[in-house]
């Protein structure tokens, strides 16, 4: 007889056949959920990503505009105050010049007055007397020098304020130039769109670069070019006025411009021997939390070997478990104790290289700030020696002016100016 074939191969029984039908169905159900919900968050997502995405550009853009405007305000500030120190440099150069005529013309008196004298020493017998005349002659001399004395330091003093105004000058067109450039960026940031055909990725666009200030200091550099022009203009207009004075007025004037001067000196050098003791009080301070985060540094990577190695232990632990054998080989309460003990200790390392690394740039930055302040404190000591140089080299100048012009007011010590200071010569 014919026997039947039989298939080789597993037989599955009914309730296996149901089971897996209602499995497949439950998956598709579970599936079509999970991509309804990934779906419906894509939405959600794209609908925040956008809108953060425009109020993002709306921000930035206003934050451009209202730079902009602050620049700009900035910018016609320094252009106004450039155009008040040209006008100053060129008034300041015209007294000087009136100043050096006036000394070119006490040249011919003096000649006069010494050939007066000469004419009269060819005298003779009794007529070679001292008679008032000749007293009168000697004392015009006298005059006559001590003017040109004065005179010629009035012209000293005039070309040492041109040169500040120049240099302080210098300085206003630098940053005037400087913040024309930077009105031209932001303006041209700020026309910029998804439609510009210029746009692209940049390399590390975040970063900061090298120089960069903060908002304060570039407003305070702004501030003090423009209050130092404004300073050195008050005193150019002081020292003209002083100048035409001293014209005018050919006995013991005193000089109101070198007297604000040497107010401005002893100032500045009592400001600068406190900023140079604050400066080492945060340099002591700065080489001691260098030496403690250096020490933290260290104990941190010791602390990082010793967690390395007792991974390196639990590594070892269960590698070597895995060669249990047959049944042995089960997932027991010491297997989930070392795998528990090899995440926490991955944990515990990648925290402890996360806090290695923000240690380290800590340290670089105190490095940084340590190297700053060195240097803000070099070049303080020079600019105080430098300021003492100045106020030794001016003391052997100092007159006691109250005693010669009792309208000086001896607490300020700048004299009672008109304040109109476009004097007639």
């Amino acid at each position: 007889m014919a026997s039947l074939s039989v298939k080789p191969g597993q037989r599955f029984t009914l309730p296996d056949w149901q089971n897996n039908c209602h499995l497949i169905s439950a998956d598709a159900e579970h599936q079509r959920s999970t991509s309804h919900q990934i779906r419906q968050e894509a939405r959600a997502l794209r609908n925040d990503t956008g809108n953060q995405a425009k109020w993002d550009e709306c921000d930035s853009r206003t934050r451009l505009k209202d730079r902009i405007t602050s620049v700009d305000r900035w910018r016609e500030a320094l252009a106004k105050c450039l155009t008040d120190i040209d006008l100053e440099i060129d008034a300041l150069t015209k007294v000087k010049e009136a100043a050096e005529d006036a000394l070119q013309a006490k040249n011919l008196c003096l000649d006069v007055a010494i050939e007066c004298l000469t004419f009269r020493e060819s005298r003779r017998d009794i007529d070679v007397v001292r008679d008032p005349v000749e007293e009168e002659l000697h004392r015009e001399v006298k005059v006559i020098e001590r003017t040109k004395k004065e005179l010629q330091q009035r012209v000293d003093e005039a070309f040492k304020q041109l040169c500040i105004l120049k240099e302080a000058r210098q300085q206003l067109n630098c940053d005037h130039r400087h913040k024309v450039e930077a009105l031209d960026l932001d303006r041209q940031c700020l026309s910029f769109n998804v439609t510009s055909g210029n746009i692209s990725f940049k390399v590390n666009p975040t970063r900061i670069p090298d120089g960069t200030t903060s908002l304060r200091e570039w407003e305070q550099n702004s501030q003090f070019n423009k209050a130092h022009a404004e300073a050195e203009m008050k005193a150019s207009v002081e020292l003209r006025g002083a100048i035409m004075l001293t014209i005018a007025q050919t006995n013991n004037e005193l000089d109101a411009q070198r007297t604000a001067t040497e107010f401005a000196l002893r100032k500045r050098i009592r400001d600068m021997e406190g900023a140079l003791s604050e400066l080492r009080w945060q340099e002591k301070n700065t080489l001691e939390e260098i030496a403690e985060m250096e020490e933290d540094i260290r104990q941190l990577e010791e602390d990082l070997r010793k967690r390395t190695l007792d991974l390196k232990v639990a590594h070892t632990r269960l590698e070597t478990r895995t060669y249990r054998p047959h049944v042995e080989l089960c997932r027991d309460q010491a297997q989930y104790g070392l795998t528990g003990e090899v995440q926490q200790l991955e944990a515990a390392i990648r925290a402890l290289q996360q806090k290695r690394t923000e240690s380290q740039d800590a340290l670089d930055a105190l490095y940084r700030q340590l190297h700053r302040i060195q240097t803000d404190i070099g070049y303080k000591t020079n600019s105080l020696q430098l300021d003492n140089k100045c106020m030794d080299t001016r003391r052997k100048l100092v007159i006691s002016v109250e005693k010669f012009d009792p309208e000086i007011d001896a607490v300020n010590r700048t004299r009672n100016l008109p304040r109109n200071s476009q004097l007639e010569l």
